[in-house]
């Protein structure tokens, strides 16, 4: 049996881009239903070839949602917890989608593609409940709300390389469109000679751009992306370093960050929270989980999370204990949601949920790795920052 073959099921969907990671030798595995490549060299070298050229990621595993209609954006800011009114059209914003009692559904980008157009993008496992969500809590506004998953395609390109490759693939009329785009805006332009809506996110820390095309076109894209890229540093990178890049970069991730069981103030999100959204009268906007969200807001939260710098060489993992150094190690204050070998950085870094009287930058404490404490400390997040551009 395959590493590929350990890895999958047989209900998982396929990427439009499928016989392209099998052609690459590309290990695959189940992600959100889905069978996608885990790597395709080794890890170390697809997380740095994305910090120091690019990397080539697909995410046509990520859920695709158009809402469109006079009311789309009264829709949404009923259904999610931002502002999608105030969005300009040509701009995105992280957001969330939230259940009744503040916990996280969802984190999600949208995208104001027009005055009465959006694009929700939502993660791949919870795409299906997004999707529902969204029907349903638009109901009774004139809005439409349409899955486009399965007709789109998506890849990123990330890394400080990112728009020398993407600008030698649009025409030179676009050129200057391409480099002038904002960080969070997108703008339909055609690369390789494909239409493209080109949106300049992403979520490994770096610059880049993330390219939605209609799937029948994915391959062709695909192929121009790497023949472009290939000169420059450019390599095919998988899930593994997308969550190596994403962990250094503070990002989180649904599933390990987030969770129903999280509201946004806890995972040091509050921000998003829209509390002071109005209607077009001026009144206080209702939206699904304000109630309870505007109760914690300013309140303690039972845990923060924050990250964490191992002092040692062994990594703390996703469900490892934290606990206070040289005392009873069965009474853990906290627990790590993400953690790894920093490539970049050199040593341990991690996330965590911990009490709050143990959440200060500074903090030594211990992480319980297999019955032995590894020492780590609280630092600020992110954990890396790409340099600035002279």
């Amino acid at each position: 049996m395959t590493e590929s073959e350990q890895h999958t099921t047989a209900a998982d969907r396929l990427s439009p881009l499928h016989d392209e990671h099998v052609a690459l030798g590309a290990s695959l595995t189940s992600f959100g239903g889905w069978q996608m490549p885990l790597r395709y060299t080794s890890d170390l070298a697809e997380h740095r070839a994305v910090r120091e050229a690019a990397g080539l990621f697909d995410l046509s595993h990520m859920g695709e949602i158009e809402v469109s209609g006079p009311q789309a954006a009264a829709a949404l800011d009923r259904a999610l917890v931002g502002n999608l009114t105030a969005v300009a059209v040509g701009r995105a914003r992280y957001t969330m989608i939230c259940a009744e009692d503040g916990s996280v559904l969802d984190d999600l980008v949208v995208y104001r593609l027009a005055e009465e157009t959006f694009l929700v993008v939502a993660n791949a496992g919870n795409a299906p409940l997004v999707t529902q969500e969204l029907v349903r809590r638009c109901a009774g506004f004139d809005a439409t709300v349409t899955d486009q998953a399965e007709e789109t395609a998506l890849v990123a390109v990330q890394g400080p390389r990112a728009e020398e490759i993407v600008t030698s693939l649009v025409a030179a009329d676009d050129v200057q469109t391409v480099k002038d785009l904002k960080y969070y805006a997108s703008v339909s332009v055609r690369v390789a000679g494909l239409d493209t809506l080109l949106a300049r996110t992403g979520y490994t820390g770096e610059d880049g751009f993330e390219l939605f095309v209609p799937a029948e076109h994915a391959r062709e894209l695909w192929q121009a992306v790497l023949t472009a890229g290939e000169p420059l540093g450019l390599a095919p990178a998988g899930l593994s370093a997308r969550d190596s890049l994403r962990l250094e970069a503070g990002m989180p991730l649904y599933g390990h960050e987030l969770d129903t069981t999280t509201t946004p103030y806890e995972a040091g999100l509050g921000r998003v929270v829209k509390l002071d959204k109005v209607d077009a009268e001026g009144n206080p906007l209702e939206f699904v989980g304000r109630a309870a969200l505007a109760s914690r807001k300013g309140a303690q939260p039972a845990r923060v999370l924050v990250g964490l710098r191992g002092l040692g060489k062994r990594p703390a993992r996703a469900g490892y204990a934290v606990v206070i150094p040289g005392k009873d190690p069965d009474v853990q204050i906290g627990f790590v949601t993400s953690g790894a070998p920093s490539p970049t950085l050199g040593y341990p870094i991690a996330m965590a949920y911990v009490t709050p009287e143990f959440s200060a930058e500074g903090t030594e404490l211990a992480v319980d790795v297999r019955g032995r404490e590894e020492p780590v400390v609280i630092v600020p997040m992110p954990f890396y920052r790409r340099p600035q551009a002279s």
